[in-house]
């Protein structure tokens, strides 16, 4: 069996723990996915990322009034204004008035459709269902909304979409304007979707803004060959653009802002690289040429497998970026094999769960303010990160300026597969592996500007062939694999304190008006970080643990001549139970202060004190409590050392987890054997009554 299998085995009674708790404790009754949608298939991969077509059958939409068109134009550079005034001439006696009326009117592949500038808000596409549209029967959506197959999207194409482009192929959509914000497809708010693309292979969008929906303002669903190009997707409640199950697809010069989940997801991916390394072929979708901006995050993709983004710019959201596995029913996971080049991300750093808490997200969209910059945050995440990795694996992040962060530059953690839905113990443990961090310019700005990140990686320490780059702000933890070294690390599970603050953070719900007050991510400090708690009551277990063996099992009231270390034993003693105390107080400053240099200093001295201690109890006549206290002592020292020179390599469990088991048995060892001779002890004798004493003759008498 390998290496990472026999992790997977040696470590299945802690998942199933963990898997419990989060099931019953942290996860609400009714969580809200990333994204919700039918059961799809990969597309086959014999399309092709469509090209922009500037010739060839087209039919035109505009709106009737011409004043109105007039003073749109006006401002046009000569040539583009000459073209959209011949444009409209012709529109107004053969064109269409509505986007999705040209849409309903193609009838052969290779059509193209241009859009004049103008308002499009669809109305006819805007009533409530009626008839057998109002009586559809599908599963409802964490959100609410009917997750329709595609028979109901075609046979129902407005119950949530504005615009629908359903089966078509080769069909490009483009504004005629001088810039996206010529042409708008506005949704006030009545549905899902701005535009819809479902299998519809080879579609071409260009040059116009979908903006104000409830989900998405650019829906692309099980389509080969798409392209995105030249668009604006802004103030949605969740995505600017959205791409799921699709191959062949193309982002170029994008720009989304204002949205509650990401800007751009790309999110399951064509799987065409699983099982290979990161030399492949081909990318299944293209991200370039993107401003990302004042959105929860500027890149998201759940299952966001095979996606090459590329000379972006990731700016101002919550965090920057994030792949990740964290959430069921998307195909391709866990997700793997994306290549991040040559970006830009800096200054991800915006907190909007202030909305949340104050209930501004709980108005009706059209009240919450999404277009005064408000934003309502769908899911948890890592404020002040330019970079996220949420259980993914053979991801490349290479020659990207990261930078201006107020947490950290990247973040790599864990997502066990039950997260997923996945319960098989063997593959709790499949994420966060080979993800490779080389080149990239930290806490610099292309035009070498200094901007230090907080920290430049956080890693809670799972995974197996991980690497990274140097660091110029620091790290945590400390030592971190470097790249082409042959000292990798290889644990099924990472460090418990970490573990637990992702629990604990995972409990942002939006709708519940939950924002956990004890995560940084969502600003707490100090000794309201819930690290700070952790470590607090762990203090508080040993200090009372100690004390009580001290105070009971006879190391203060020793008058034997053993000695310790060449040390007299009760001396020797006491100054090993002042370390592991001071180790302790260590330990939770470092907390306080998220200094992460602390944590090896305060294990040195916890492992000092407690092998001091181990000497004194075997000394003392207490062999076994002794060499549980040694025992002790190295596994602190071994976790002092992984935290601060060296992470220890092909071990699957983090010496942290081996001693806090360890502390946990030398705990109820203490207090067992402390209620032992508590009980063994006699009572002092009663002193004699003299009244009751004949022989007993009274003082002074």
């Amino acid at each position: 069996m390998s290496t990472r299998g026999q992790a997977q085995r040696g470590v299945a009674l802690i998942l199933a723990v963990l898997a419990t708790l989060l099931t019953a404790l942290v996860i609400p009754p009714a969580p809200a996915a990333a994204h919700e949608e039918r059961p799809i298939t990969f597309p086959d991969g014999s399309g092709s990322v469509p090209v922009y077509r500037t010739d060839g059958p087209y039919l035109t939409v505009c709106k009737d009034d011409a004043a109105d068109f007039a003073a749109r134009i006006a401002g046009f550079p000569a040539d583009v204004k000459a073209r959209n005034e011949t444009l409209y001439e012709e529109c107004q006696t053969s064109g269409h008035r509505d986007v999705q009326a040209a849409v309903d009117a193609v009838q052969t592949a290779g059509m193209r459709i241009l859009v004049l500038p103008g308002l499009y808000e669809e109305l006819p596409s805007r009533p409530e269902p009626t008839g057998a549209c109002a009586n559809l029967q599908a599963p409802i959506s964490g959100l609410g909304h009917q997750i329709l197959s595609f028979e109901q999207q075609a046979q129902c194409p407005h119950n949530q979409n504005l615009v629908a482009v359903m089966g078509k192929r080769d069909l490009q959509i483009e504004g005629t304007g001088a810039s996206p914000a010529d042409v708008v497809l506005d949704a006030g708010y009545s549905k899902l979707n701005a535009l819809r693309g479902d299998m519809a292979n080879g579609i071409y969008l260009r040059n116009f803004t979908a903006q104000k929906t409830t989900f998405n303002a650019v829906y692309i669903l099980a389509t080969d060959g798409f392209a995105i190009d030249d668009v604006v997707g802004r103030w949605n409640d969740e995505y600017g653009f959205l791409t799921f199950g699709s191959d062949h697809g193309l982002y170029n010069d994008c720009e989304a802002y204002g949205n509650g989940d990401s800007g751009v997801y790309p999110g399951s991916a064509s799987d065409i690289n699983s099982g290979s390394g990161h030399e492949v072929g081909r990318y299944a979708i293209e991200i370039r040429g993107c401003k990302s901006h004042h959105n929860m995050l500027g890149y998201s993709g759940t299952a966001g497998d095979s996606v090459w983004t590329h000379d972006n710019e990731f700016y101002e959201n919550s965090a920057g970026f994030s792949t990740d596995s964290g959430f069921p029913d998307h195909p391709g996971l866990p997700q793997n094999h994306a290549l991040v080049e040559n970006n830009d991300i800096h200054d991800n750093n915006q907190n909007y769960t202030g909305y949340v808490t104050d209930g501004t997200c709980a108005k009706p969209y059209a009240e919450r303010g999404y277009e005064q910059g408000v934003v309502c945050p769908a899911v948890s995440v890592p404020v002040g990160t330019g970079v996220l990795v949420g259980g993914g694996n053979v991801n490349l992040f290479r020659n990207n300026h990261v930078y201006g962060h107020d947490s950290a530059a990247f973040m790599l953690l864990w997502v066990p597969a039950f997260v997923r839905n996945e319960t098989a113990l063997g593959k709790q443990a499949d994420t966060s592996h080979d993800n490779w961090y080389k080149d990239n310019v930290l806490g610099v700005s292309p035009t070498g500007e200094s901007r230090p990140n907080a920290r430049d990686f956080w890693w809670d320490g799972q995974g197996s062939g991980n690497c990274w780059q140097d660091s110029s702000s620091g790290s945590d933890p400390i030592p971190l694999p470097a790249c082409g070294s042959w000292l990798s690390t290889n644990r099924a599970v990472g460090d418990p304190t970490k573990m637990l603050k992702l629990l604990h953070c995972a409990e942002f719900d939006q709708r519940a008006k939950n924002v956990p007050a004890s995560c940084d991510w969502y600003g707490a400090a100090g000794s309201d970080r819930i690290e700070f708690h952790l470590s607090a009551a762990k203090s508080v277990a040993v200090i009372a643990a100690v004390l009580l063996g001290w105070l009971v099992l006879g190391l203060r009231s020793y008058r034997g001549t053993a000695r310790v270390f060449g040390v007299p034993l009760r001396p020797a003693a006491t100054v090993s139970t002042v370390g592991v105390i001071v180790g302790t107080v260590v330990a939770t400053s470092g907390h306080y202060l998220d200094v992460p240099l602390y944590a090896p200093i305060a294990l040195t001295l916890l492992g000092l004190g407690w092998i001091g201690l181990g000497a004194a109890w075997r000394r003392s006549g207490r062999g076994g409590l002794g060499a549980l206290s040694w025992i002790l002592g190295v596994l602190s020292l071994a976790d002092a050392v992984d935290k601060s020179l060296l992470m220890w390599p092909w071990i699957p469990v983090p010496p942290a987890w081996l001693a806090l088991i360890a502390f946990a048995v030398w705990g109820i060892w203490i207090v067992l054997a402390s209620a032992r001779a508590l009980t063994r002890r006699k009572p002092p004798e009663p002193e004699p009554d003299p009244a009751g004493d004949p022989e007993r003759v009274p003082a002074g008498v």
